[in-house]
């Protein structure tokens, strides 16, 4: 099946970039406009971060993310054929604060969201980064696209580590001058270990990890994000947050991850995957002990796909 799936794939991935953002556009056709791909769950995701914008204003948004979805699928097939040049002259990026914190001796902790298009950046930096690029990743169950994209997420050397077992995994990189790479926009699995916080003024629970792991090892944190400078063309952003994250209060870093990609969202709401359902875990007063943000904790239960005031 491997081999089945793999050639197929392959074979479209030699294909001209205008004819493969020719297939985006038919899938983006055919996915939401014919059969509606996650609509609803979409729509509600943006009434619920954005309850100011009209409904035209939101349908606007849903349209950009629906081309940046497709796109990121096609381009993601692209990279398994892609060679070096191909990839680092459509990925550039402030990559001068990693190649510091090298030079110091230092590794270094990255925190970004899904924001389109991560593929991309996975092998971008890989190319172009000092350090040992670690991909926390989650097996995909098909043992077959499983392969696929552990062979295409290591192509430019990147190691990757299953989160499934991530405390043993990195065990054998903890003597390496590493860089972790972590999409930490995650919701987590387990709502009474989460870090719960406001999110677009929504209590939401945060995977704690990120911010533990930082603080046990006091590795350097970096807050990442992606722009599209045009259709295919993307610039990575990095920001330095703190070389010393043991100095910070228990919750800080999380806070300051909340505040940076909501920022980033509210700027480019079409770069972030929407069609999760983010706010699934609702709020139950029974989560207190975990709620780290500066404003007090909701009273009553609370669940916002089910709220009739927002």
């Amino acid at each position: 099946m491997y081999y089945l799936v793999y050639g197929f794939l392959y074979l479209i991935s030699l294909l001209p970039m205008w004819m493969l953002y020719g297939l985006s556009d038919f899938f983006c056709w055919l996915l939401f406009r014919v059969f509606g791909y996650r609509h609803g769950v979409i729509s509600a995701n943006l009434a619920l971060a954005f309850p100011e914008k009209s409904e035209q204003e939101r349908e606007a948004i849903i349209r950009r993310f629906q081309q940046n979805f497709t796109d990121t699928f096609i381009e993601t097939i692209k990279l398994i054929s892609a060679n070096q040049d191909f990839i680092t002259s459509r990925m550039t990026g402030e990559y001068d604060v990693f190649n510091q914190l090298y030079d110091k001796g230092l590794k270094c902790q990255v925190h970004m969201g899904h924001n389109f298009n991560w593929e991309l950046a996975n092998v971008g930096f890989a190319s172009y980064s000092k350090h040992t690029l670690l991909g926390v990743y989650m097996p995909i169950k098909n043992q077959a696209m499983d392969r696929i994209f552990r062979q295409l997420r290591s192509k430019t050397g990147t190691v990757l580590v299953p989160a499934t077992d991530m405390k043993r995994n990195m065990l054998q990189h903890r003597d390496k001058q590493y860089l972790l790479g972590l999409v930490a926009d995650q919701v987590p699995s387990n709502p009474e270990k989460a870090y719960w916080l406001n999110f677009f003024g929504i209590p939401s629970a945060f995977i704690p990890g990120p911010e533990k792991g930082a603080r046990a090892g006091n590795i350097p944190v970096v807050f990442v994000h992606i722009t599209k400078k045009k259709r295919g063309y993307y610039y990575l952003h990095a920001q330095l947050v703190t070389e010393n994250p043991r100095d910070l209060p228990e919750g800080e870093l999380t806070r300051q991850y909340r505040d940076f990609l909501e920022m980033v969202i509210r700027k480019h709401p079409d770069m972030w995957l929407w069609s999760h359902r983010r706010w699934k875990k609702g709020w139950d007063p029974k989560y207190l002990p975990h709620w780290i943000d500066q404003v007090p904790a909701p009273t009553a239960a609370f669940n916002p796909y089910q709220s009739k005031s927002r």
